[in-house]
């Protein structure tokens, strides 16, 4: 129990030691992001495609997963709408506030304001101990929730979705954005362990917790970390936590160079907050389906804010290195950090096998963002050549590999970007 106890004690204060040592090489990059040139990279563009051309492969992509065939965006009634991991026949906060990302990035307001409304009534708790909080996965067809409990990314890019909602809509337009955004952030702020339910930000580590329940709450996902959100937080919620989600930014930062492997850039599904991977029973520490998000959202920090330069370029070469020495056409979606395949294949939708995803085909070409000499391309052109369909053995997932492939043309043609208010 001893032993325990001063992992738990070390696994705290590591975080907060990483910030000091990296806060020093965080400075020394002068290089400012987005946010302060409003320039955003198009490197589709860079690599020859027209604009006409780079806007119809987004609002394809956009039209296949949420109005084609097979779309996992479906309208309730006149005001309402899911999002829907189908393969697994569920609604996710995840995919829920994916969707509602991509339509306040792509200015679509309907369908952002739909899909807020069916969050809030059927999986936002409105009492109890997880009260403003959401309930992570429900059943769209019965309408019940698979589980009370929260996974704290879906918070996390509600959040980041409502106050870029704010920005662009305003709060006078049938929602109060801003204000259903600070709902979310200040019932965070209250909970104290009662029902077992902590904030979804572990308030000592400045790290996003795994989930907010029990001991959930004491280690985390590495592909939960978006320091770039935490910096719209500290711009836009206004809450008087400004310093707290700067800090979470940096501390974010920190935990990502640990978290990543330092020769092929991997990093586990979960870790303790140290970094040190975290698994359990058969789920051994490997790289999987969470850890394909990982270099989209490195990417993402390095365009907005460009505030840890040197080591998310040194990153993008090295994981992007890496997956090439695997084949750029060919190389799979589960390893082990070191890059060997793990024991144990997770599987997807009831599907075991290793194969060549969209999903993370995306997401590494995403990470071209960073990469700075002339193979910046050579993930870009494979990606632009990818297609959201059926693979040769029938498996078909739009909604993962669908979120992921939208999310990345966006960044890379520029259209992700940081929202500002509105001036008239």
């Amino acid at each position: 129990m001893k032993k325990i106890l001063l992992l738990y004690v070390i696994t705290a204060l590591l975080p907060a030691l990483a910030i000091g040592q990296n806060k020093k090489t965080l400075k020394k990059s002068s290089v400012k992001g987005a946010f302060a040139s409003g320039v955003y990279p198009n490197l589709f563009k860079e690599a020859g495609y027209s604009k006409s051309d780079i806007n119809a492969k987004v609002a394809k992509a956009y039209y296949d997963v949420f109005e084609g065939p097979n779309k996992v965006y479906f309208e309730v009634g006149d005001s309402m709408a899911y999002v829907s991991d189908v393969k697994n026949h569920d609604a996710r906060t995840e995919g829920l506030s994916y969707g509602m990302m991509i339509a306040v990035q792509l200015n679509k307001k309907d369908v952002f304001d739909r899909i807020w409304r069916w969050s809030k009534k059927y999986l936002q708790h409105q009492d109890g101990p997880s009260e403003g909080y959401f309930a992570w996965s429900i059943d769209p067809k019965t309408m019940k929730h698979n589980s009370e409990g929260s996974a704290s990314d879906g918070e996390l890019y509600y959040v980041t979705d409502l106050l870029f909602a704010a920005n662009r809509w305003g709060n006078n337009t049938g929602i109060n954005y801003y204000a259903e955004a600070r709902r979310i952030l200040d019932a965070m702020w209250k909970k104290d362990g009662t029902g077992n339910i902590h904030p979804f930000i572990n308030l000592k580590a400045k790290q996003i917790a795994f989930v907010p329940e029990g001991r959930g709450a004491e280690w985390t996902d590495p592909s939960y970390h978006l320091p770039a959100f935490y910096e719209v937080w500290a711009l836009y919620a206004k809450d008087g936590h400004e310093q707290f989600y700067r800090d979470c930014a940096d501390t974010a930062r920190a935990f990502l160079r640990r978290a990543c492997d330092p020769v092929t850039g991997l990093n586990p599904d979960n870790s303790y907050f140290s970094g040190k991977p975290f698994g359990w029973g058969k789920m051994k520490p490997a790289f999987r389906f969470d850890s394909w998000r990982v270099p989209m959202n490195i990417a993402m920090d390095y365009v907005w804010f460009g505030k840890d330069k040197n080591w998310q370029r040194d990153y993008a070469t090295r994981i992007q290195n890496f997956l090439q020495s695997k084949g750029i056409n060919d190389f799979q979606d589960q390893f082990n950090l070191d890059g060997t395949k793990p024991d144990f294949i997770l599987p997807a939708g009831g599907v075991t096998k290793l194969r060549h995803s969209l999903g993370l085909v995306s997401t590494a070409a995403a990470a071209s963002l960073m990469i700075g000499d002339n193979t910046k391309l050579d993930f870009v052109r494979p990606l632009w050549s990818a297609k959201l369909e059926p693979y040769a053995d029938g498996y078909f997932d739009p909604y993962y590999d669908g979120l992921l492939y939208l999310f990345s043309l966006m960044h890379l043609s520029g259209q992700y970007q940081l929202i500002k208010p509105q001036v008239n």
